[in-house]
């Protein structure tokens, strides 16, 4: 009788199991979402799950999620940052984005902004002040400042101070965008910077995405370390070498042949704010972001000499034949 009680336990625990398994498919269960490889590492590094922010998922994403639905995948996934980019379409759910995104606790870390203070810019100033959200500002800007770079660097400090006046109205920073043109060159962004400051500007920074700084790969230690102290965020990206005319692809992070050397170099730079991950595609954003965070993890160990194992395999991007 002794030996039997084991037995009877073993029977008891595997039909609990199997009640418990056929509640969820009855139920509805949803199904569980991808796993990506757990993060280690102490909170404060820079590169924590913590510290990344998901960016281009908005009007990039082959599900389009609705506001619920992108806060809830966020949470879901473990990501507290969020950039939100849009197009036209996109632009009168932002009211219902920052309610989503506040029920959630996630942090609005940047929005894209327009390069004027036009109908759109109102709106966003207009909805961020209602709910008391102080964030970035990332603005590109392809006007016409004329020529000389003494008269480029005044005309844009001039459109620049208008927005970043208003941003700091209401607790916000201004971050110029390196999104290609005289404007989104590292150096001119910092001249304007400096010119504001010398006016009393002081809340505009810097915006660096990798995937649109293929131009900067054979000096990137020298130009990273110019920008650290105008810094607001990073976003990273899969890097490799590529011809003038390759254009800017976009690759999940640890895909790339230079990421550990960039990294290494960000990361030793002292810089210590946000760093973004990126979809940028027509893929599942989800999947996309979960890439990217295994990529992340996959090169950290890396920056210090130490094995990683063998590079993930991405679910949302294939190499290029």
């Amino acid at each position: 009788m002794a030996t039997q009680k084991p037995i009877l336990k073993f029977v008891v625990v595997l039909a609990a199991m199997a009640v418990t398994v056929s509640a969820r498919i009855s139920l509805g269960a949803p199904p569980v979402g991808p796993v990506t490889r757990p993060a280690s590492r102490p909170t404060n590094d820079i590169f924590a799950r913590s510290n990344l922010v998901a960016w281009c998922i908005v009007p990039y994403d082959g599900k389009q999620r609705t506001p619920e639905q992108r806060a809830e995948m966020l949470s879901r996934i473990g990501l507290r940052k969020f950039s939100y980019d849009w197009r036209t379409k996109q632009l009168p759910g932002f009211d219902t984005e920052l309610d989503e995104l506040q029920k959630r606790g996630i942090e609005l870390t940047g929005i894209w902004f327009p390069d004027s203070l036009n109908k759109d810019a109102r709106y966003l100033l207009g909805c961020l002040a209602k709910h008391h959200v102080h964030t970035q500002l990332w603005v590109s800007s392809w006007a016409n400042y004329g020529n000389g770079q003494d008269a480029r660097v005044k005309a844009a400090a001039e459109r620049m101070r208008v927005i970043a006046e208003e941003a700091g109205k209401i607790g916000c920073t201004l971050g110029l965008y390196n999104h290609g043109g005289w404007f989104g060159e590292p150096e001119n962004e910092i001249a304007i910077i400096e010119r504001l400051k010398n006016e009393g500007i002081n809340n505009v920074g810097i915006v660096y995405s990798l995937h649109h700084g293929y131009g900067d790969l054979d000096r990137f230690s020298e130009l990273f370390n110019k920008m650290v102290p105008y810094l607001l965020d990073v976003n990273l990206n899969g890097m490799t070498k590529i011809s003038p005319r390759g254009g800017e692809p976009v690759v999940p992070v640890g895909q790339g042949t230079l990421d550990v050397s960039l990294l290494k170099v960000i990361r030793d730079s002292g810089y210590a704010g946000p760093i973004g991950i990126i979809n940028e595609s027509s893929e599942d954003a989800e999947l996309r972001l979960l890439d990217n965070i295994d990529g992340v993890n996959w090169l950290v160990p890396q920056l210090d000499g130490k094995p990683a194992g063998e590079r993930p395999r991405p679910r949302s991007w294939r190499q290029p034949k």
